[in-house]
């Protein structure tokens, strides 16, 4: 008998840490998104993705403390704001450097993210703020605890996706999204305007940060350091799930998550935050182009 519950409990640890693992590659998996999509159309790679996520954390906390508003209406003002800065950072920033040297390109946006987080801590300050959601509660499953916060992020990132993929699949602008993100000068010979592509892209982008930082914001509290942490896992996501892979992005932030949740709790201090990046080097050796990717080819 003693035997038996010491499974039960190993299997219901094993679940819990799956919950919460999932719950966390979601994050890692939207923020890579927003990685990829951006690479995908103008092959830049936005350092400061993370610290859109923190601005779209404090909006929200803005919107519901200091303004009343409430959570739903302060959710999508955090998103909407955010996408408008990224498509206006595109705009003004952004679309000056297309074709300068990908270093050069790299050291802005991590310039960038620098200026956000200044900016950050001279509004809101250096605290640590909590943000009151609906999702205080858990329900109890068997030895199981499921939070309604793990479970509105994981919920809130099927949403997001399905509606992408709708988005891409489904409507002209999306469509004209994935023409311009294959051949820009053949989008633009078939009369897409390509430079507004590419500002919606770096909008929905900056949008899908918004969310994800609000959806992790009562899990890990907000402060202006909290994008940094997550924006190295979301990369690291992105690079091996396959760097120009929509699914790969979500799947190697599962991968990460999972990855993270499992050595913290089974491995000796420390190896938490170095496992996922063990198992990237593992598979890249193995698979350089990442699980989903495909051969590097260069687009003309």
């Amino acid at each position: 008998m003693g035997r038996t519950q010491r499974r039960v409990r190993h299997l219901n640890d094993f679940l819990q840490l799956t919950l919460n693992g999932l719950a966390v590659g979601c994050i890692y998996g939207l923020v890579a998104l927003g990685f990829v999509l951006i690479y995908k159309a103008t092959e830049l790679v936005n350092f400061a993705q993370g610290d859109l996520l923190m601005l779209g954390a404090f909006v929200c906390y803005m919107a519901v403390i200091w303004w009343g508003f409430d959570y739903w209406l302060a959710f999508a003002l955090a998103v909407v704001t955010v996408a408008a800065f990224g498509a206006l950072l595109d705009r003004i920033v952004l679309r000056r450097v297309i074709g300068q040297p990908q270093f050069a390109v790299v050291m802005l946006t991590i310039g960038l993210g620098s200026i956000f987080r200044t900016f950050a801590s001279v509004t809101w300050g250096s605290e640590i703020y909590t943000l009151p959601t609906p999702f205080g509660g858990v329900w109890k499953l068997g030895g199981i605890t499921l939070s309604h916060q793990y479970l509105s992020i994981i919920v809130g990132t099927l949403i997001l996706c399905g509606v992408l993929y709708a988005f891409f699949n489904f409507t002209r602008i999306g469509i004209a999204m994935q023409a311009t993100s294959q051949n820009q000068l053949a989008a633009y010979y078939m009369g897409i305007p390509v430079k507004v592509i590419f500002s919606l892209i770096w909008a929905i982008s900056a949008g899908v940060a918004a969310a994800a930082g609000v959806l992790l914001a009562p899990v890990t509290l907000i402060d202006i350091n909290m994008g940094l942490a997550v924006a190295l896992k979301a990369f690291a996501a992105a690079v091996l799930g396959g760097f120009g892979s929509i699914p790969g992005a979500l799947a190697g932030g599962i991968i990460i998550g999972l990855i993270e949740l499992y050595s913290g709790a089974n491995l000796p201090d420390g190896f938490k935050d170095t496992m996922p990046y063990v198992v990237l080097l593992i598979v890249l050796a193995v698979r350089p182009q990442g699980l989903f990717g495909t051969p590097g080819r260069k687009k003309v």
